[in-house]
């Protein structure tokens, strides 16, 4: 079954207050180098069939929705991950 992974991260300006602790306790555990962090989630969609361009309309229209919370959050990619990788 081939699979769709839905990237969605804070606005620039939502504060992120893990992504805050995160960068926060990289130097503490020897991790240098590293200005900022931003945590965001990730979904993966499994697909009936083939995806098309209508499946993948459907998938942006709920990844807007119903995925991201339009006033703090954007879609920032949405992928397609071939059936052989998503078997793994």
């Amino acid at each position: 079954m081939p699979r769709v992974v839905v990237h969605v991260m804070p606005k620039p300006e939502i504060l992120d207050p893990q992504g805050k602790a995160v960068a926060g306790a990289l130097p503490r555990l020897g991790f240098e180098g590293i200005a900022s962090v931003r945590q965001g989630k990730r979904f993966e969609l499994e697909v009936e069939g083939e995806v098309t361009e209508a499946v993948l309309g459907t998938i942006r229209e709920a990844a807007q929705t119903l995925l991201s919370n339009p006033v703090i959050e954007d879609v920032v990619d949405i992928e397609v991950v071939p059936a052989v990788e998503a078997a793994r």
